[in-house]
C-alpha cells in the first residue's frame, strides 16, 4: 500500500499538469485566432507561462503604440506655423530654377516674359506705394522705403525698385540665382548700395525681420511654393502695420492649363517644360480669402494678358490667366525694427539726428526732467 500511494499522487499530478497544458494551449490558440498572429516556433516547456507572457507582451505593445500615436498627433500650442522646419520651398522647383540660373539677364531667352512684365508690375508697385506718402523726391519716388523681394531670382524686379530709390532686400533659396543677381548689380555702384541679396527662404527670416518692411513683393512666386497659407502668413509678419503686399500669379482655370502649360510649355516653348504645376495655381477668390484671414485688406485685383507675338503685357479686366493683387496690412501698434536690418544710410541719419537733438536746448531740458 505504501508503494502504491506515491504512484497514485504522481498520476494525479501528471493529470493536473496535462490538463493545464491542454487548457493553456487552447487559450493560446483562441487568442492567436483573435489577434491573427502566427509564431514560427513553439516552446517545449511551461506553455502556460509562455502564453501568459505573450499576452502580457501584446497588451504592453498595444499600450505603447497607442501612446506613441497620441504623441505623434499632439501639437504644442507654442509651435509657430512658420517655423524653419516647415518650409514653403519645393525642392523640385529649386532644381528647375538652378538649371536656368545663368539665363536670368538674357532678355531674348526663357525669362523674356518676366523682363517684359516689368512694364506693368514696376508702375503697379510704385503707384500704389506713392498713395501712402504725402511727398516724394523727383527721380527717387520710393526713397526711404524698405522693400522685401521674395523669390527675387536674378534680380529682374529688384533692380528697378532700387533705381526708384527704395532700399531692397532680395531673397531666393537658389544660391546660383543670388550669385547671378549680385554679379549683375555690381556693375551699378548706386544699386550696390541700395540692394542686398541673401540666400534663403522667407520663413527663415521672419522672426528677425518682424514688421520691418514697407512692402513685400512676391511676383510669380506663389505658384511655386508648397504651403501658400504659411507663405502669406510670413509675408504679413514681416510687413509694417499699413504695409503693402504685391503678388502676381496665375489663376487656376481650364484656360490657364491650356495656355499656360500645354501651349506655353509644351507647344510654343515660351516657358521651359516643368516650370509650372497647374495644381499650385490659385484663383483670386481663394487668394483673397487667405489674405483677409491674415489681416490683409485686398485693395486691387486686376488681370494681366501676355501677347506671345509682340512679347508685351497689357492690363485686362479678365483674370482667368495672369493677375496682380495688392493688399494692405491692418494698422496696429508698431514694434521696434531689429538693428541689423537698418541700412547704412539710415544709421547715419539716426546718428545725425541724435547729435542735433543733443545740442538742442529744449531737448537737453527734457532730458534733465
Amino acid at each position: 500500500m505504501w508503494g502504491g500511494r506515491p504512484l497514485s499522487c504522481g498520476n494525479r499530478l501528471l493529470g493536473v499538469l496535462g490538463s493545464r497544458c491542454r487548457g493553456a494551449r487552447a487559450q493560446a490558440a483562441r487568442f492567436t485566432g483573435r489577434a491573427e498572429i502566427q509564431f514560427n516556433w513553439t516552446p517545449q516547456t511551461k506553455p502556460w507561462v509562455f502564453s501568459d507572457y505573450r499576452i502580457m507582451w501584446f497588451k504592453s505593445y498595444r499600450m505603447t503604440f497607442a501612446c506613441l500615436s497620441r504623441m505623434k498627433i499632439h501639437r504644442y500650442p507654442w509651435t509657430r506655423l512658420y517655423s524653419t522646419s516647415q518650409t514653403t520651398v519645393d525642392s523640385n522647383e529649386i532644381k528647375t530654377f538652378l538649371a536656368l540660373a545663368h539665363r536670368w539677364w538674357d532678355e531674348q531667352g526663357v525669362y523674356a516674359p518676366l523682363h517684359s512684365m516689368n512694364d506693368l508690375r514696376v508702375p503697379f508697385i510704385r503707384d500704389n506705394l506713392l498713395k501712402t506718402v504725402a511727398h516724394h523726391q523727383p527721380g527717387k519716388p520710393l526713397s526711404g522705403m524698405k522693400i522685401l523681394d521674395v523669390g527675387c531670382g536674378g534680380g529682374l524686379l529688384t533692380e528697378p525698385l532700387g533705381r526708384l530709390g527704395a532700399s531692397v532686400i532680395g531673397i531666393d533659396p537658389v544660391d546660383e540665382n543670388i550669385k547671378t543677381a549680385q554679379h549683375h548689380k555690381s556693375f551699378d555702384p548706386v544699386l550696390d548700395k541700395r540692394i542686398e541679396y541673401r540666400v534663403g527662404s522667407l520663413e527663415e527670416i521672419v522672426q528677425e525681420t518682424a514688421e520691418t518692411f514697407d512692402a513685400v513683393v512676391a511676383s510669380e512666386v506663389v505658384e511655386h511654393v508648397i504651403d501658400l497659407e504659411t507663405f502669406i502668413q510670413c509675408c504679413c509678419e514681416v510687413l509694417k502695420p499699413g504695409g503693402s503686399l504685391f503678388i502676381t500669379t496665375i489663376n487656376k482655370t481650364q484656360l490657364s492649363y491650356a495656355l499656360g502649360i500645354v501651349f506655353a510649355e509644351q507647344i510654343a516653348g515660351i516657358v521651359p517644360k516643368g516650370t509650372h504645376t497647374w495644381e499650385k495655381f490659385i484663383s483670386p477668390e481663394k487668394l483673397e480669402s487667405i489674405l483677409e484671414s491674415n489681416g490683409l485688406s485686398v485693395q486691387t485685383v486686376t488681370g494681366m494678358l501676355y501677347n506671345p507675338l509682340s512679347g508685351y503685357w497689357n492690363w485686362s479686366e479678365n483674370t482667368s490667366l495672369n493677375y496682380a493683387a495688392h493688399a494692405v496690412k491692418s494698422k496696429a501698434q508698431e514694434h521696434p525694427v531689429p538693428a541689423e536690418f537698418v541700412f547704412k544710410g539710415e544709421t547715419e541719419e539716426l546718428r545725425d539726428k541724435d547729435s542735433t537733438d543733443s545740442t538742442n536746448p529744449g531737448v537737453q531740458e527734457e532730458l534733465k526732467k
